[in-house]
Order: structure tokens, then sequence, then C-alpha cells
């Protein structure tokens, strides 16, 4: 079990590190477009995207989703 989590590249990130990390990479704006969901369109900030995407899947799925991608980038 312990060499499954060497293997998941978000192992020890939490959802903030993950939203904070994006949202220097892309800015709210482009990480709206990307992610059209309404926590990062209207009066985006840390705090209320956290609240969201904790609640919501769906939507923390998408963000973990862009976050590797982004990582696989130079």
């Amino acid at each position: 079990m312990n060499e499954q989590h060497h293997k998941d590249p978000l192992h020890g990130l939490t959802l903030e590190a993950i939203v904070t990390k994006l949202v220097a990479h892309y800015g709210w704006e482009s990480l709206g477009q990307t992610i059209n969901i309404r926590c990062f369109t209207s009066d985006p900030s840390i705090k209320s995207s956290l609240k969201f995407l904790r609640k919501t899947p769906w939507a923390r799925k998408k963000v973990e989703a862009l976050y590797l991608s982004t990582l696989k980038t130079p």
C-alpha cells in the first residue's frame, strides 16, 4: 500500500495547495475558462473555491485532473 502512495502524484498535497498553484499558474480568469465552475468565475477566492470543491466530487476531480496535466506540461 505504501508503494501505491508513492505512485500517486497528489499524495501529500492538500486541496488548498492544488488550487493555489493553479491560480498562480493560470490566474482566476483563465482557470474559470478552463474549468467553467462558478467558484472560479463569480467573485473567486481560495476560501470559497475550497468550500465548493470539498462538497462537489465531480468538480474536485476536474481540478485535480487539470493540476496533473499542468504538471506534465513544461
